[in-house]
């Protein structure tokens, strides 16, 4: 289940741009990460520039930062490293150069982290105990000890 938030300082971003944004990381998480385009959340985050800062002073141009909340151990290096740069290609193509862009991958344990009351760790398990029953399955085992 991943989680994305997008902080872009303009808040009159127009509705194609968001939509394409929304539509461009869900592609993305679902073709890049695995992950159940259902189960999917983008978050716009629109601010005026004068609430984003760099070097301690306000914003002068155009600035985007894309975090996302993931389960750990449901993806490899190479694919976190895909999606991150595919993710600032998005931003590029749909906001114009940016001189500064950021995607930062939060890993949340599987105990820490769930959707609609369930834990990600309660959620693979029944994966497990019903393999057909959702596709965001993790990509290595996640360790858990014994309770």
């Amino acid at each position: 289940m991943p989680y994305f938030r997008v902080t872009v300082p303009d808040p009159d971003l127009p509705a194609d741009v968001q939509r394409a944004l929304a539509e461009g990381l869900t592609g993305l998480a679902v073709t890049v990460l695995r992950k159940d385009r259902a189960r999917t959340i983008v978050h716009l985050n629109l601010v005026p520039a004068d609430r984003y800062y760099v070097g301690g002073t306000p914003l002068a141009g155009r600035e985007a930062h894309v975090e996302a909340s993931l389960t750990a151990g449901t993806n490899s290096a190479a694919e976190k490293a895909a999606f991150i740069a595919a993710a600032d290609e998005l931003l590029s193509d749909l906001l114009g150069p940016l001189p500064r862009s950021g995607v930062a991958l939060h890993e949340l344990h599987p105990e820490s982290y769930g959707y609609n009351g369930v834990t990600q760790l309660d959620y693979y398990r029944r994966v497990v105990a019903a393999p057909a029953a959702a596709p965001e399955a993790p990509a290595a085992p996640i360790a858990v000890a014994a309770r």
